[in-house]
């Protein structure tokens, strides 16, 4: 099998097994509530908040979309709203008591994922990890624009 086939296929592979292993981790019967895309939003919002414009350049949506998802965790509880005092268009997002604890709790699978992935590595193999996934990084980057 050649090395871009390898590749390819590990990525393609790693991709969907990430994304099974994240939601099966992340929604558990104290979060059932959210979706995993719940929970990248709760993640985007950060411990700081920010404004839709930019909470929404995080995630690459547009702030519409990005308001649909927001009403619904509002509504459960794990974000809130706060106008700005100098101009009351911008609308400004923060992480509630329970959104932090969603928040927490997504860092910590991520957390251990890394942990998983380094372990049995010298320091030097995990700065070539690093260094490969950058440029996968940097790959992906520049092929959505």
């Amino acid at each position: 099998m050649d090395k871009e086939k390898i590749i390819n296929d590990s990525l393609v592979y790693l991709f969907n097994e990430i994304l099974d292993l994240e939601e099966n981790a992340i929604i558990t019967e104290e979060f059932k509530d959210i979706s995993n895309n719940d929970m990248h939003i709760i993640e985007a919002v950060g411990i700081n908040g920010g404004n839709m414009s930019a909470i929404a350049s995080k995630l690459n949506i547009t702030v519409g979309s990005l308001t649909t998802s927001m009403n619904a965790l509002v509504k459960k509880g794990y974000v809130k709203r706060q106008r700005s005092e100098e101009d009351r268009r911008v609308v400004f997002i923060c992480l509630t008591q329970k959104g932090m604890k969603a928040y927490e709790h997504h860092e910590e699978f991520h957390k251990k994922m890394t942990q998983a992935v380094l372990d049995g590595f010298s320091k030097e193999e995990a700065e070539m990890i690093g260094q490969i996934l950058e440029k996968l990084t940097v790959f992906f980057h520049q092929y959505k624009k």
